[in-house]
């Protein structure tokens, strides 16, 4: 049957469209489960790689003519692949709790929504339950654009065996919110973690200064309390005003426009080259005169790009530090291996912490 409105043809075309999209979509599922059934003759257990899909979503956007964005491009394929994922093993990931937090949205935003996401109350918990083998990954904050390091983050690495398998970059938004009950003239104090209230000091102190701000462990938890108070307010994202249906009185109050906060994924196994990865390191130098010039000068000399050197205390003594450094590159690039190989040599202890993809989302 043949028409002459050119909207039924555009419709009758994306149907089409739509079907071969499905069916592509099954023939990739058909091949991640062959896959499985591979690994599975092979005794191989790891059907995750964080190297693999870093490749595959780089080409997706390197490919990508438009017209929907790259990163929009990768985000569907994204989805596409946790889905053929979990049908050879679902991933179990852990994450900073509870439901709604910037966390667990970095989580599905880098495993996808069809990995099983699992909220825990501290970030050493999170921690624990990797090393536990409770979930196969975690996700934990590492540092924020405007408020700087997590320091809780840093100092579980010190004692733990775990290695990083990849990073995650969320843009952070806050919304000002409340819950049903609230009296929106009558609020006198506002949840929200310590670092979203910094965040939104300005806008606070603007809009708001007279009320009480009060840090809760998350801006989940915040949202949560608001729901049966009448008097107060919560500093949170878009996940916990979905999850606890609270209503935006404000939205992007964060001081600053390009607010992100960089998240790490934590396993038990360490990631082969992708081509773009970032290596991290603590190290432990000698207390004695020039040790930071020892500590940078091998990195220098390599032309090696340091995208974050941090000081935490360390435990072995007081007024001694530990070094966490994140620099371009590969624990297996040959330029890499020579530094750290240097860096042994200068100081009193050189712990890869791992090398990983860089985000690519």
């Amino acid at each position: 049957m043949t028409t002459d409105n050119p909207l039924l043809l555009l419709r009758d075309e994306i149907d089409a469209i739509d079907t071969e999209i499905m069916l592509a979509i099954s023939r990739r599922a058909g091949c991640a489960q062959r896959v499985a059934e591979i690994k599975q003759q092979q005794g191989d257990t790891n059907y995750y790689r964080p190297e693999r899909e870093a490749q595959v979503l780089r080409r997706i956007m390197a490919n990508n003519q438009g017209p929907v964005d790259n990163e929009e491009m990768a985000r569907l394929f994204r989805q596409i692949m946790s889905a053929c994922l979990a049908l050879e093993q679902p991933l179990k990931v852990a994450f900073l709790g509870p439901e709604g937090t910037f966390t667990q949205e970095a989580a599905l935003k880098h495993f996808g929504q069809s990995a099983i996401s699992m909220p825990k109350s501290a970030i050493d918990e999170v921690f624990r339950e990797v090393v536990a083998g409770g979930c196969d990954y975690g996700v934990v904050p590492v540092e924020n654009s405007t408020e700087g390091v997590i320091s809780h983050t840093l100092d579980s690495f010190i004692d733990s065996s775990l290695t990083i398998s990849g990073e995650v970059e969320l843009r952070i938004h806050q919304h000002f919110m409340i819950g049903a009950s609230t009296h929106k003239d009558k609020i006198t104090r506002v949840y929200s973690h310590s670092q979203s209230l910094a965040q939104c000091r300005q806008w606070l102190d603007a809009n708001y200064p007279s009320i009480e701000r009060i840090a809760v462990s998350s801006n989940a938890e915040a949202a949560k309390r608001v729901q049966g108070e009448w008097n107060s307010a919560a500093i949170a994202g878009d996940m916990s005003c979905e999850l606890y249906d609270l209503k935006k009185l404000s939205e992007n109050i964060e001081d600053r426009p390009d607010n992100s906060t960089r998240f790490l994924i934590i396993g038990r196994e360490s990631v082969p080259a992708s081509g773009d990865d970032k290596t991290s390191v603590v190290v432990s130098m000698r207390n004695k005169p020039g040790a930071l010039h020892a500590l940078l000068k091998p990195f220098y000399e390599a032309n090696l790009d340091l995208t974050r050197v941090e000081t935490r205390p360390s435990k072995s003594g007081k007024w001694s530090y530990v070094f966490f450094i994140d620099f371009a590159g590969h624990c297996d690039d040959p330029g890499v291996a020579s530094v750290l190989e240097e860096l042994t040599a200068e100081s009193a202890d050189v712990r890869l912490l791992g090398s990983y993809p860089r985000a690519v989302l």
